[in-house]
């Protein structure tokens, strides 16, 4: 089964909670709906809305709160994506201009704030307070991990365990709780509901951990990002964090300084440390780590063709090139 053949299965599902998207876009502010629509319209992969499909459906699901819930998840991800490349200062994702380079920082702060309380708004019709816990705490979270991410900024002194709790808070939460959402629905048993908890949550570290590897090995017309970016950004991703472990001390002390001063230069001398110390090897290996912790905690779950796509789905996570 091929990500193709998971994107078939749950397409219709998928036209559905596009049309709730179209729908819960509208604003009598045309900017809001220009910037909006622009980021969404991007490209990307969709992954956390189709977790919430492929959950509820693991469990049987038969009603419509799930096309609410999966619009929900990908308005809150949209929302970090805005803030993200404003913080950044980032200028292209996905091969296109960001929304800030196009209609500038504050209207791609503001339209972020958009999304967030629309989705709160969206919460609140689905009328299940444990949705709104889980979704209102993920939220959280994910902000948490965002200032915890500026704070590791241009910091050599990261270690593993720091960037996994970044990992964990800004990019594995929301997959969690799309993960989580499915079971709610489907007022699953805390055991299963806890089960999908455990899969979205290292599935999204398996995830974020093979962007940090793409970062310096993808093929820029692939990832829809140049070679580098995050370097040049002075993000000690896990890749850096070991090859100056792993490495000589002359070879840590120039990945050291590469962190500290960000941008482009020496990028080359970096890629050399991080080919003859592996790193890369290593941080696939613990991609491949979670990826098993994700998957062996759905195995108790029914056979279905559901189940199939979110083990395919967890394959996909760790052999993708974008």
């Amino acid at each position: 089964m091929s990500i193709e053949h998971i994107r078939s299965f749950i397409a219709q599902d998928m036209g559905k909670v596009d049309e709730v998207i179209r729908q819960k876009l509208h604003s009598h502010v045309a900017l809001i709906r220009q910037v909006s629509e622009y980021i969404i319209n991007s490209g990307g992969k969709r992954l956390r809305p189709a977790l919430v499909i492929l959950s509820a459906g693991a469990f049987g699901y038969s009603g419509k709160f799930h096309y609410n819930l999966a619009a929900v998840v990908e308005f809150i991800h949209t929302a970090t994506l805005l803030h993200d490349d404003v913080v950044d200062e980032s200028e292209m994702r996905r091969n296109k201009e960001t929304a800030n380079a196009l209609f500038g920082n504050a209207a791609s702060v503001l339209v972020g704030d958009f999304l967030y309380s629309r989705a709160f708004q969206m919460m609140v019709e689905v009328d299940n307070m444990r949705v709104m816990q889980v979704l209102a705490d993920a939220t959280n979270t994910i902000a948490e991990g965002e200032v915890l991410q500026l704070l590791n900024c241009r910091d050599p002194n990261v270690n593993e365990e720091n960037y996994l709790q970044v990992i964990r808070f800004k990019t594995a939460k929301l997959f969690e709780a799309a993960s989580r959402l499915g079971a709610i629905l489907s007022n699953a048993s805390p055991e299963q509901e806890e089960a999908m908890a455990v899969y979205g949550m290292h599935l999204g570290t398996a995830f974020q951990l093979i962007d940090d590897v793409l970062d310096y090995s993808g093929d820029n017309q692939d990832t829809g990002k140049n070679l580098g970016d995050d370097l040049s950004e002075g993000k000690p991703t896990l890749p850096l964090i070991y090859a100056m472990q792993a490495g000589t001390a002359e070879q840590a002390n120039l990945i050291r300084k590469a962190i500290e001063m960000g941008g482009t230069d020496g990028f080359e001398h970096v890629m050399d440390v991080i080919r003859q110390t592996a790193a890369l090897d290593y941080a696939k290996k613990c991609a491949m780590a979670e990826i098993d912790t994700a998957t062996h905690a759905i195995t108790s779950l029914p056979e279905s063709e559901y189940k199939a796509c979110l083990m395919q789905l967890a394959s996909f996570a760790v052999t993708r090139n974008h």
